[in-house]
């Protein structure tokens, strides 16, 4: 959401150093982004709002130099360089969404979704955020996978050996992610699917931290050097404290404040006589934190997470803050709702996975924006710093005049809470903070207001 007055606007930043075989490629890619981010629902020709755009957009994703890698290279690495300038930890959080073109009949390359039945890719994302404040940094790497059916009758060799492995995805995805600058922590964050062995003993002969929820009930060695099962071990480890969780809303699962019992305890994961991937076969030393909810609502499955962290575990601090660094993952499902629901990127229309996954890219990265807006609107310092800092002058004089009836200065917050309000945010004491869909909806109103008054002042002027 950058200011218009402002040396670079998003497109600019993001794709500015784009590699596509041809400046004018780049520079329309940069045009076509800064109109993304001001109209990122609806379908393409909601979007680029002219035919002119929507023409240039298909023949730009359509060019044999502009791949799906080539568009997301340039933001990536803007990413990369954000997160080696943050303070503090960074969490890489990793996560797959299936992305559904079963309606593309051109298309018949693509890959298997469900069961089968429908077709499309996994988009395994990874993204930076900041550990402490949540705050969204940028998309680190995103891989497009087309799931294929295995062959029948397949060994556990051939298995181990096959190049679209779904447990291979963790670790080609950490791969893209480059090690932290000295004195700097980044951390990787996944869920259950994550629970690879061949991922943990990447990350482990890497240097790299983890912090990582357990699937898998594996054999393991205590400290005191006997052998057990992880999750049987985990749940009986004495209690080390209590504190609060906050569970977010979910289908059929209200919002809710959990009270939770938290344990710790140092472990070694033993490799099994025939492991499934490529690892070193030697035991890891990793920590495992246990999280179990007490007294749950009646009807509510009680809240448990055996979490895996090679980041020393010394103590209840140590515990909760590696409880915390997980719960940020919840900000990665947020960020594919933003890609389905805000950007509609399953409504593409394209004849080719040639065009497709360019698009795809693109709007990826302006997914995140929408998240950027909702950390904006909650940043500690939001009631001081003026809503130029980062908005333009215009769109804050429009916004003033429509809340406000006069035209006046905005904070940061009054500016967000107001864009919230235009999105159908009733901004009332008990209301909960404004999320990100009612703020891009309060934005795209404020886009189109911005387009209004363009059109009458040029009539005036004319």
């Amino acid at each position: 959401m950058a200011d218009q007055a402002a040396v670079v606007t998003f497109g600019q930043e993001q794709f500015g150093a784009a590699q596509l075989g041809d400046l004018r490629r780049t520079r329309r890619l940069v045009a076509l982004a800064d109109n993304l981010v001001r109209h990122p629902g609806g379908t393409l020709p909601d979007k680029l709002n002219a035919p002119a755009n929507l023409k240039a957009m298909y023949r730009l994703m359509n060019c044999q130099q502009v791949t799906h890698s080539a568009v997301i290279a340039s933001p990536c690495a803007v990413t990369c360089e954000k997160m080696a300038a943050t303070e503090g930890p960074v969490l890489i959080l990793h996560d797959a969404t299936e992305l559904d073109y079963s309606g593309l009949n051109s298309i018949p390359t693509l890959g298997q979704l469900g069961n089968g039945k429908n077709r499309g890719y996994i988009a395994h994302n990874v993204l930076a955020v900041q550990a402490d404040t949540g705050e969204v940094i940028g998309l680190v790497y995103q891989h497009l996978v087309k799931r294929a059916k295995p062959p029948t009758k397949e060994t556990r060799k051939q298995r181990c050996n096959r190049a679209d492995r779904e447990s291979r995805w963790w670790k080609d995805a950490s791969q893209h992610v480059p090690a932290a600058p000295a004195g700097k922590r980044y951390v990787e964050i996944g869920d259950r699917g994550s629970d690879v062995l061949e991922f943990i003993d990447y990350l482990e002969a890497e240097g790299k931290w983890y912090t990582l929820r357990s699937k898998h009930n594996r054999l393991i060695v205590r400290e005191n050097g006997g052998k057990t099962k992880l999750h049987d071990l985990a749940r009986q480890l004495p209690e080390g404290g209590r504190r609060s969780v906050n569970v977010p809303a979910s289908e059929g699962r209200a919002a809710r404040i959990a009270t939770v019992a938290v344990s710790w305890a140092c472990i070694q994961l033993l490799v099994p006589k025939q492991p499934r991937g490529d690892v070193r076969g030697r035991p890891l030393t990793t920590w495992v934190v246990c999280l179990r909810e007490i007294d749950p609502p009646v009807g509510v499955q009680p809240l448990e997470w055996i979490l895996l962290t090679n980041v020393p575990v010394n103590n209840f601090a140590d515990a909760s803050e590696r409880i915390d660094w997980y719960h940020q993952r919840w900000i990665i499902e947020e960020y594919h709702k933003g890609l389905k629901t805000g950007c509609q990127i399953e409504d593409l229309q394209f004849t080719t996975e040639m065009g497709l996954q360019p698009a795809i890219g693109l709007l990826s990265v302006v997914a995140v924006s929408l998240l950027q807006l909702r950390d904006v609107s909650r940043r500690p310092e939001a009631d001081t710093l003026p809503a130029t800092g980062i908005f333009s002058k215009r769109l804050v004089a429009l916004l003033s005049v429509w809340r406000y009836q006069q035209r006046r200065d905005l904070t940061l917050h009054e500016f967000c809470y107001a864009l919230a309000r235009l999105g159908g945010h009733q901004n009332r004491k008990s209301d909960h903070q404004p999320g990100w869909l009612v703020l891009w909806r309060g934005w795209t109103k404020l886009q189109l207001m911005d387009q209004f008054a363009s059109a009458l002042a040029e009539e005036r002027s004319g």
